[in-house]
């Protein structure tokens, strides 16, 4: 009787082990589930490979409708297109010069279908084509991550509100250009932005970020920025 009686004292003390057990995986498991996907996952531009930083440039697109006239691209100048600052391009660099048109394994065309994904910002099916094969193909991101990457370091940027529209031609110096951009985005520096110019106009602002989109400093880039004193800021069509 005795003996009988361990056993079965023993037997529900399992059995209570069992079930504590149990419900320890059950909680487990449902906060496995309950993470966030994100928390373990990183942005598209977090994963190129083969450079050091990127440099994002901005478009000032009324410059270009004006400096092609008839032969610029419709999309983007056509009538009632009142675009102001477009995305250039996203540029992997090296502190001293940068990749391009680098082999890769997708194919050179992008497909309507991912030029869709971004044309609001690139306006041009030519102008994403092109900025794959000469600069996407050097990040060691897909086409599709390579234009992700892009959107995420578009809106990274913040317009200042006297560059958001292109409603009113103006005049700046390239230091109220750059000026302008720093106070609306806290932590760029003067050394991490390069005005560029042609012909008296304003044709881009190029900004460098680290690979978490971070601002930081590329002397390189800064080194060769537009220092006119008055650039002319071109009204949309």
């Amino acid at each position: 009787m005795f003996m009988a009686g361990a056993a079965g004292c023993f037997t529900r003390n399992q059995m209570r082990l069992s079930f504590l057990s149990l419900l320890v995986l059950a909680g487990l498991a449902i906060l496995v589930r309950t993470e966030p996907a994100a928390a373990f996952d990183s942005s598209a531009a977090q994963r190129g490979t083969g450079f050091e930083f990127y440099v994002m440039s901005l478009s000032w697109s009324p410059s270009y409708c004006a400096e092609h006239g008839p032969d610029a691209n419709r999309r983007q100048c056509g009538i009632e297109r009142d675009y102001a600052f477009i995305a250039h391009g996203l540029w992997p660099q090296y502190a001293s010069g940068y990749p391009e048109y680098c082999p890769s394994s997708e194919p050179e065309r992008v497909s309507n279908q991912l030029v869709s994904t971004i044309i609001d910002i690139m306006p041009s099916a030519g102008l994403v084509g092109h900025q794959w094969r000469k600069h996407g193909s050097c990040t060691g991101l897909s086409q599709s991550a390579y234009l992700e990457a892009t959107r995420e370091a578009f809106d990274r940027i913040s317009i200042p509100a006297t560059l958001e529209t292109a409603m009113d031609p103006s005049h700046m110096s390239a230091d109220a250009v750059e000026a302008a951009f720093i106070g609306a985005n806290p932590g760029l520096k003067e050394t991490g932005i390069a005005v560029s110019c042609r012909s008296g106009r304003l044709t881009e602002v190029r900004i460098c970020l680290t690979k978490t989109l971070d601002f930081r400093a590329c002397g390189e880039v800064d080194a060769h920025g537009c220092r006119a004193s008055s650039l002319f800021v071109p009204s949309a069509p």
